[in-house]
């Protein structure tokens, strides 16, 4: 007779841990406070009253509504850890600092419970591998590196570094891209009011004149009648456009790869785009190669890193090539997106055995260049925005106007 076996139970999920701030009195009945990580409450007076403590008081931390953690706080939190850790001060102890010394409840919270999961036993690379979304995998391969090398306050440190770096080059690629995108807003603004309610005002107006209007005046007039009556719809068609695009853009790989190739191409930023790019190409591999992360590996954070969907496809070929045996330089060299200094920079690097300075010598060169291109960028931008609204908000006040110079010819 044939018999089954019971299939083992699954384990059970470990409890959620918190963090509990506590008050007491201690054998000389001075009052104590203090905080503790725990499964409940009960777990922290047990602890505590061996200890010797008197609990007169349990209860859970509440973190106040913070901000959104960006990658701002994440940078100067890579910083400051890795500076107390450079001081010598205790991995644990440095998370306390950090924790209570920022304003954002979310980073406080975050990083309380990043504490935890190291103090319960887990490697701090595996305890930034819970949150994906503030920590990537080049963060947690360097830290994790830093750790099975015994050089974690370095790595900290050279990660520190670098992310202040790309700080600063997003920085630059922002400004230089914002005034220009805040003139077209405003100008679209103006001419909007001015087509919406000073148009239709001078319409009446004109109405009453009892002659042919100049051609110019009467396609701002019809421009102006289709903006009355189908406003709803331009405004529409502008913001549901931009959001498709966006979440197509989010979505789709195919439509990143034409919108970072076309940012590639533009005629004015193009350039700076592109240099920004291999800056950060340049230094995300120059980097984790110092960590002592192997190169076929490495590859695997630096496509994402550069922050275009073209490089992170020739980074793939790349990693491709490399791992048959093909020398980076040539694997570069046939994705034919990397300029000709920057080959011949990797290949001395690979020929010298220093592929990581010369990759972070070269990163310095770009970064030197975005850094001009971006203030030539201002300079030039000034005047061509100046004389492209001069000629649009221009041309329609012009165009209301030429009625009324006409009738002063007649009088």
């Amino acid at each position: 007779m044939a018999t089954t076996r019971a299939l083992p139970a699954p384990p059970r999920a470990a409890p959620k841990e918190h963090t509990y701030t506590w008050e007491g009195r201690d054998r000389t009945g001075k009052t104590v406070r203090g905080e503790m990580r725990a499964n409940g409450p009960a777990v922290v007076q047990t602890t505590l009253r061996r200890q010797g403590i008197v609990v007169t008081r349990v209860a859970k931390r509440r973190y106040k509504k913070g901000k959104r953690i960006g990658e701002k706080d994440i940078t100067l939190f890579t910083r400051q850890l890795a500076t107390m850790m450079k001081a010598g001060v205790p991995l644990l102890q440095s998370f306390d600092i950090v924790a209570r010394g920022t304003s954002n409840g979310s980073v406080s919270k975050l990083f309380n419970d990043i504490r935890g999961d190291v103090e319960t036993g887990t490697s701090l690379s595996q305890a930034f591998r819970k949150y994906p979304l503030y920590f990537d995998s080049l963060f947690c391969n360097l830290v994790g590196a830093g750790e099975q090398a015994g050089i974690l306050d370095d790595l900290l440190d050279r990660l520190a570094t670098y992310k202040e770096k790309m700080q600063a080059i997003k920085g630059k690629i922002k400004s230089a891209l914002f005034y220009p995108v805040a003139v077209l807003v405003v100008a679209f603004i103006v001419v909007a009011v001015i087509m919406l309610f000073v148009v239709p005002a001078f319409k009446n107006v004109f109405s009453s004149f009892g002659a042919d209007l100049p051609a110019p005046t009467l396609m701002v007039i019809a421009l102006s009648d289709f903006f009355v009556e189908y406003w709803y719809l331009v405004f529409g068609t502008i913001g549901g456009g931009l959001y498709f695009l966006l979440q197509a853009w989010r979505r789709s790989p195919k439509v990143q790869m034409i919108v970072d190739r076309t940012m590639l191409k533009l005629p004015i930023f193009g350039s700076v785009v592109e240099k920004a790019t291999i800056a950060r190409w340049l230094r995300t591999l120059s980097t984790m190669f110092a960590a002592g992360v192997p190169l076929v590996e490495a590859l695997d954070s630096v496509g994402g890193a550069s922050g275009n969907h073209v490089y992170l496809m020739a980074t793939k070929k790349i990693q491709q090539e490399v791992s048959t045996g093909t020398s980076l330089t040539v694997a570069m060299q046939n994705s034919s997106v990397f300029p000709n200094m920057v080959l011949q920079m990797s290949s001395i690097g690979e020929e010298s055995g220093s592929l990581d300075s010369m990759l972070a010598k070269a990163a310095d060169i770009f970064e030197r260049e975005v850094d001009d291109a971006v203030e030539s960028l201002s300079s030039l931008l000034e005047p061509l925005i100046m004389v492209v609204l001069g000629t649009l908000i221009g041309g329609l006040v012009v165009a209301m106007y030429l009625p009324i110079f006409k009738l002063g010819q007649v009088v």
